[in-house]
């Protein structure tokens, strides 16, 4: 019973993310790209823990092209230079459990991430016309973050043999999607079927452990991403009661060792899933205006619905169970990757990364693995496929300029003064006044 009651509530969940009544196209004119220089910097490079103060970082054709002391490199003549004195340049962040629902509000979603610093997506479940936005996004004819693809799920529904397992991951490999996204339903001589045809066609496979799998097998049989933790409670059968410490570092020894990546998605399963916290008070949260109001109305539903299927005392040990899982996760050497399963029951795109960072420093962790979890990490998933996650030379120009150092105080990082993505630069007030065009939009 523990490993299928939260599989209904998200089942629920994205039949309305998929009915998402759209909002009015914001027509966003895109910045220019244009040579950039960053001068008198505190850089956080992400590739080594601390700071390089009063550096210059010049920015050309999308690309990192020189960094160094303010006092060694001179902004090229005519580049658009941006006074950082005083103020802290770190890699964009990165939403590696994202969503695009479809319709008009598709560019509505992805100026949300850019406009929280996110700049880069693995979107999680594909969908007609998510090849063509990605295409859009990359190619940079809207505001939108770099953008990574699942394709449409394996599931109960999609897969009913191993022969289908097969099909479906040479189309999908076809088709170009970037990923397999695994769902709970398949069996495990579907499972099999699936990660070996992946294997021989060269894609990755991620998402959630099927019952008739179990975390051990998923993770032997090459799975790369365990997202929501998906498998590892049930592993430790940690619904309630205390962790078993031995299996719990036997678990953790085997993601490293496989080289496998979690994704947490700590607010949402705990508010979502377990169902803690108040409808009313997460409903008055102010990012909650840039998102439609009849969305946020059924989040509350939704929320209720999954706090009367758990008591208050097991919901707070299972909480807890999951912060000791991604704290020994984490001090155990295995990877982290940062996301939120956006936009789903009160997390809003882009908004709700900065509330998975205070969860993810409530569970242990430091400021700085926090940070390499949405930078460096991201960076060596994706690699062979681009070079990004720090601020060295060669690098995609994915940006935040703070007003504050990240690495003293992890909220640090929602205090902008503006985001580069792709080497397009978006001031914090250019950023504040679309976001009330938004919010006029939704009628908030």
């Amino acid at each position: 019973m523990h490993a299928t009651a939260p599989r209904t509530i998200l089942a629920a969940s994205w039949l309305a993310i998929a009915g998402l009544a759209p909002a009015r196209d914001m027509h966003a004119q895109m910045p220019p790209q244009r040579t950039t220089a960053f001068v008198n910097a505190n850089v956080v490079p992400m590739d080594r823990e601390g700071v390089l103060a009063d550096y210059t970082v010049v920015v050309s054709s999308g690309r990192i092209v020189d960094m160094g002391p303010s006092a060694s490199v001179d902004p090229p003549a005519g580049a658009l230079v941006i006074d950082a004195g005083g103020k802290y340049l770190m890699p964009g962040l990165a939403e590696m459990h994202g969503h695009m629902p479809g319709g008009d509000i598709e560019e509505t979603v992805m100026f949300l991430y850019v406009a929280n610093g996110v700049t880069t997506v693995r979107g999680m479940l594909g969908q007609d016309g998510h090849l063509a936005l990605r295409a859009r996004a990359n190619a940079g004819e809207i505001i939108a973050p770099t953008l990574y693809m699942a394709g449409p799920s394996f599931n109960d529904g999609s897969v009913n043999s191993p022969r289908e397992a097969e099909e479906q991951v040479r189309r999908q490999q076809r088709e170009g999607w970037d990923l397999l996204k695994i769902h709970p339903g398949p069996t495990l001589d579907e499972y099999n079927a699936m990660a070996v045809t992946a294997q021989e066609v060269g894609i990755r496979f991620a998402g959630h452990v099927p019952a008739d799998v179990g975390l051990e097998h998923a993770i032997l049989m090459g799975q790369e991403t365990f997202d929501h933790l998906d498998g590892y409670i049930e592993y430790l059968d940690a619904f309630e009661g205390e962790v078993d410490e031995d299996r719990l570092q036997y678990i953790v020894q085997l993601t490293r060792d496989a080289g496998a990546w979690v994704v947490p998605t700590m607010v949402l399963w705990e508010v979502g899933i377990i169902g803690r916290g108040d409808a009313d008070e997460l409903a008055g949260y102010p990012e909650m205006r840039y998102w439609p109001s009849g969305q946020v109305w059924g989040w509350g539903n939704r929320q209720r619905a999954a706090a009367s299927r758990t008591s208050p005392e097991r919901a707070a040990q299972w909480a807890a169970n999951r912060n000791r899982v991604l704290k020994a996760l984490s001090d155990g050497g295995a990877g982290i990757l940062l996301g939120t399963d956006s936009p789903q029951i009160f997390s809003v795109p882009g908004f709700s990364i900065h509330r998975e960072l205070k969860a993810m420093a409530d569970a242990g962790m430091s400021a700085w693995e926090i940070l390499v979890s949405g930078t460096r990490n991201v960076g060596e998933y994706f690699q062979g496929r681009d070079a990004f996650g720090t601020v060295a030379v060669g690098r995609r120009a994915d940006l935040l300029l703070l007003n504050a150092n990240p690495l003293s105080d992890v909220a640090n990082v929602a205090d902008r003064a503006g985001v580069m993505f792709r080497g397009r630069w978006l001031p914090e007030e250019e950023i504040r006044r679309r976001l009330e065009e938004i919010a006029d939009e939704m009628g908030n």
